[in-house]
């Protein structure tokens, strides 16, 4: 288990890496005896130094949640990362949504569902939990939306001189890769819409880069969001009403550069429409 002390040093290096946009190399490579543990225990410790500065949370991402994606970073569960005020951008219906590409170092867009919670969800071990299931998700959810996720990587993702893909313990120090999401599209009751069965089209200056049904998240979008729930409580912590939870990407990230338009559309469920200048 990594000290206090490294751990602060370790979150030190990605506040460094997000204000100078430049990458820094694998915590794994140079720790091998890195855990999962040490991985959440930085992002947790980068996430406080943010609300330090007067960002609020408001919300939660799930990543990995493909069968291919996990097996690919070794493991047999998603991840996790923590939303702020920071990383909002909301589009308007019919306009096209301007994203600085200066906030970001690599930045790629991500295909998602959100959840946006009207009651607690509270896992095994806290006062008034349980093991959450996903009916307890679709009873605690107020609406669902179209989101797009913006992953980015304050942590290279190939190695400078191996070329070597970062682990695991790498994504989940860099709070999971995320770094932006944009929503503002329609709004759904859960019930209101077979959530598996939800698409999205998403199309990069104009041409179809992916499509994906919401069902390759797990089989159904609301399973990461009790897998979420129930994972939050050993450190204490639940999900609470207002918050968005981006409940896992349903195609392969793209890569974005400044000039770029997107259009994501989810049908019935609107567009997100927002270019990189």
């Amino acid at each position: 288990m990594f000290s206090a002390e490294l751990i602060h040093q370790l979150a030190l290096e990605l506040e460094a890496s997000e204000k100078s946009r430049q990458q820094i190399e694998h915590f794994s490579k140079r720790f091998p005896g890195m855990t999962i543990g040490d991985g959440y225990r930085v992002s947790r410790a980068w996430v406080d130094m943010q609300l330090a500065a007067g960002r609020k949370v408001i919300g939660h991402k799930i990543g990995l949640t493909s069968r291919a994606m996990q097996m690919a970073s070794q493991i047999n569960e998603p991840d996790y990362g923590t939303l702020l005020d920071s990383m909002l951008y909301t589009a308007t219906p019919g306009q096209v949504l301007e994203i600085p590409t200066s906030n970001f170092i690599a930045p790629r867009v991500e295909v998602e569902l959100a959840f946006v919670l009207k009651s607690a969800l509270r896992g095994p071990g806290l006062e008034g939990g349980a093991e959450v299931t996903l009916q307890d998700v679709l009873a605690a959810t107020e609406y669902v939306t179209p989101a797009i996720e913006i992953i980015d990587a304050r942590i290279e993702q190939f190695d400078r001189h191996t070329r070597a893909m970062r682990k695991v313990f790498d994504t989940i120090s860099d709070n999971a890769a995320n770094a932006g999401i944009v929503v503002g599209a329609g709004r759904t009751a859960p019930a209101g819409v077979d959530l598996p069965w939800c698409g999205a089209i998403l199309r990069q200056n104009g041409i179809v880069e992916e499509t994906g049904l919401a069902a390759g998240v797990q089989g159904h979008p609301a399973i990461g969001v009790a897998w979420l729930a129930n994972k939050l409580a050993p450190w204490g912590e639940s999900l609470q009403p207002g918050q968005i939870v981006l409940a896992g990407s349903f195609t392969r990230p793209v890569v974005a550069q400044q000039g770029d338009e997107f259009e994501a559309d989810y049908g019935v469920l609107g567009k997100l429409q927002f270019r990189f200048v």
